[in-house]
């Protein structure tokens, strides 16, 4: 009786014991059922929670790229005695900031987002995931009111650094625990929901940065931020928390009064075991040919995304003499990234969600999305540029949810947190963390908006062919992962199946 009641609980060995997992923690507890949650928890409540805090992080992101907050260099001819001469605005003003230094701020953060992710992943093993969300929020509160108080470009430099570090654990641990908990037929689509705040955070970004900007100061803006994020990262302290399936993981509390690393966690022996099974685990990773290509793909599609979430106010303005430059395109990029984002996840969800119908829709969004954005650049009237990038971002976001799960089910429900800690380092490190001070040197070298943007579109096309070139990984390799991308009801079908064998 216990057994038919408990249908979640079944721990889930045949599939781990099927690929060549390195074993860096014990045995996983059984998956979690409603009964073993908190009283507050609904799957629905816990996607609404983790969709606006990750409205908040991409907020911050189209804030400090907006035109309002980042602002303008002074004009390099002004003398010190001619008061009508501009000085500059914003953090680029004053901070006298060169369009390099400026994309090395953009990208700062990241160094921190880079080095806590694996981090993260690795301690959700031991600790509760979502605890450690709530001291990533923590953190990203602090830094990000730090930044207001920043008094030159190496403070506000070291403030957004560790705002990447509090960014790392959610972004290494929400999706986990959105598949998890999503409906089986729906987990595209509620992957989707979940990446549609970032295009919707990046808008009302631009928007509320130029408002707050413009009409306040730019310090003000991230002093607002940190006090609007400060509830979640309290409620993830005080809250019960929702646990995590088939990751193993205790308690705080467990840990410190008898749990399975209380003796020797922190021990020497014990962490050179912990990072030598974090490598052979990423070693797992990237010889799985399914993530590996996903991967590669997302490297290339971030690099010109990020680029473009941080320059296009400011492309916009100087190509086509936008003086509302952020409201533009934050109004584009939210109704664009809402529309895109959702129909991409229910689309995929249509047509089966299967390894090569991911990669077919990730190359056919990306090759349409970057031809129309290529266009709309070449284009001389703003009237054609308008709607052309629109129907740009709206192919190219509705890659959004797809991409993410493939990173999540091309992989053993296990390693799913560090494959999206590895996804999310190696789309930074060899993406957009480049891509921003390297389009500000090209546009310092060319001193043309629109020969820059239109370099930086072409890569666009790249991303697409190496998404192409997934839909023909070869057969034996999609069947080996076969029971892996299967719903995870299936996996406890399986091993309630196992279980009763076992029991005759």
């Amino acid at each position: 009786a216990a057994f038919f009641c408990g249908k979640g609980r079944t721990q889930r060995r045949s599939l781990h014991a099927a690929l060549p997992l390195t074993a860096m923690a014990p045995s996983p507890p059984l998956p979690s059922t409603l009964s073993d949650q908190p009283t507050w928890f609904t799957p629905r409540k816990l996607l609404f929670i983790f969709c606006i805090v990750n409205m908040l992080n991409y907020l911050d992101r189209g804030t400090i790229a907006s035109n309002g907050v980042n602002g303008a260099a002074a004009n390099p001819t002004c003398s010190q005695k001619d008061a009508s001469c501009f000085r500059g605005s914003g953090i680029q003003g004053d901070f006298g900031l060169s369009y390099f230094e400026d994309g090395v701020l953009a990208s700062a953060f990241m160094v921190g987002l880079l080095v806590a992710s694996p981090i993260f992943a690795q301690f959700a093993k031991t600790h509760n995931p979502f605890r450690l969300i709530g001291v990533g929020l923590s953190v990203w509160t602090i830094a990000t009111a730090c930044c207001g108080f920043s008094v030159n470009f190496w403070t506000i430099a070291i403030s957004r650094m560790l705002v990447g570090v509090g960014e790392a654990s959610f972004i290494s641990l929400a999706a986990p625990f959105i598949v998890d908990h999503a409906p089986p037929d729906k987990k595209t689509a509620w992957l989707s929901i979940f990446y549609m705040c970032i295009p919707v955070g990046m808008a009302l970004g631009y928007v509320y940065g130029g408002l707050v900007g413009g009409l306040l100061n730019w310090r003000v803006a991230f002093l607002v931020e940190a006090v609007m994020m400060l509830p979640f990262a309290v409620f993830g302290f005080v809250s019960l928390p929702v646990k995590l399936k088939d990751v193993a993981q205790v308690d705080a509390d467990s840990a410190t009064n008898g749990g399975s690393y209380s003796e020797d966690g922190l021990g020497g022996f014990k962490l050179f075991q912990q990072a030598k099974g974090l490598v052979e685990d990423l070693k797992t990773l990237f010889l799985n040919k399914v993530y590996a290509t996903n991967v590669l793909g997302y490297v290339a599609f971030n690099f010109v995304l990020g680029a473009y979430s941080y320059w296009g106010p400011k492309a916009g303005y100087a190509i086509y003499s936008l003086e509302n430059a952020d409201f533009v395109f934050g109004v584009v990029t939210i109704v664009c990234g809402i529309i895109g984002t959702i129909a991409g996840g229910f689309v995929l969800d249509y047509l089966g969600a299967t390894i090569t119908n991911g990669f077919k829709l990730l190359s056919f969004a990306t090759l349409i999305g970057g031809a129309a954005c290529f266009i709309s650049f070449m284009s001389k009237s703003l009237l054609f540029f308008i709607p052309l990038f629109s129907l740009g971002e709206l192919f190219i976001f509705a890659t959004q949810g797809p991409v993410n799960y493939l990173t999540l089910k091309s992989v053993p429900p296990v390693l799913r947190p560090l494959s999206m800690a590895a996804s999310t380092v190696c789309i930074h490190v060899f993406g957009d963390v480049p891509s921003s001070p390297l389009v500000g040197a090209l546009q310092d070298y060319t001193k043309n908006w629109r020969s820059t943007t239109l370099i930086l579109t072409s890569i666009f096309f790249l991303a697409s062919i190496i998404w192409f070139v997934g839909t023909l990984v070869p057969i034996e390799d999609e069947t080996q992962l076969k029971g892996v991308i299967t719903d995870d009801m299936d996996h406890t079908e399986n091993s309630q199946q196992a279980l009763l064998l076992a029991v005759e």
